[in-house]
């Protein structure tokens, strides 16, 4: 008995191939509802910013006067937070530095004594460096030194406070010494000692906007000032 030949064909069951023989075009990717962009243009707008507020410029307010006359109260400025190296969002010290500190520059750091604030003041002696105030005249590794920006409301010298004579003390490593251009009114390192290089988070560069709570009234001559 002989069997008889199927002319039927005989396609795979797991075949996916058209029957037709043409390729099926792909199917266009899903768009973006208009929401959604503007959401995500947000959340990124937000981010730059967030990256730039910590690791590039800030600004600050200030509401105290212990910087008089070079700082008044209502300045608003920018601080420079690459002045002296590189900060990283979450990162509690700089990655890298390329410039200490240096004797009268004005910087922002976290006040040693409540870490919830931030202080404005003048670096006046680095690690290192021998610091003492004589009858108010600034002495630094032994020698007067010119003090152009102090500013003093009391003529009198006071032997009860170390407002007016302090030290001598040493820097140690690591660590800087600062004061207010306001010596009469300030509370800085003749009263709460030295203060940490890793708190450091900028250099005031210059003043953006400025307002006279006395007057209401901005104080128009100050907008743009760089601080020296």
């Amino acid at each position: 008995m002989t069997q008889r030949s199927s002319n039927k064909s005989v396609t795979s069951p797991t075949s996916t191939a058209p029957l037709s023989g043409s390729r099926r075009q792909p199917a266009d990717p899903p768009q973006k509802s208009r929401l959604r962009q503007n959401v995500e243009s947000l959340l990124l707008a937000v981010l730059v910013a967030l990256l730039v507020r910590a690791s590039v410029v800030e600004a600050f307010w200030v509401p105290s006067g212990s910087m008089l006359p070079t700082i008044q109260i209502g300045d608003h400025l920018f601080v420079n937070k690459m002045a002296y190296g590189m900060h990283l969002p979450f990162v509690s010290q700089e990655i890298t530095q390329w410039r200490p500190l240096h004797r009268s520059d004005i910087i922002v750091f976290t006040s040693p004594v409540d870490r919830r604030i931030d202080l404005i003041k003048r670096v006046i002696a680095v690690a290192g460096d021998t610091v003492e105030v004589r009858n108010k005249h600034l002495v630094i590794n032994g020698q007067e030194v010119p003090d152009p920006h102090a500013n003093f409301t009391d003529p009198h010298v006071r032997d009860t406070a170390p407002r007016d004579n302090f030290g001598p003390v040493t820097v140690p490593p690591g660590k800087f010494f600062v004061m207010g251009d306001n010596r009469d009114q300030s509370y800085d390192s003749r009263y709460w000692g030295f203060a940490d290089e890793r708190d450091v988070k900028g250099q005031a560069t210059f003043i953006y906007w400025s307002w006279n709570s006395q007057t209401h009234w901005p104080r128009w001559d100050r907008f743009g000032q760089f601080l020296r």
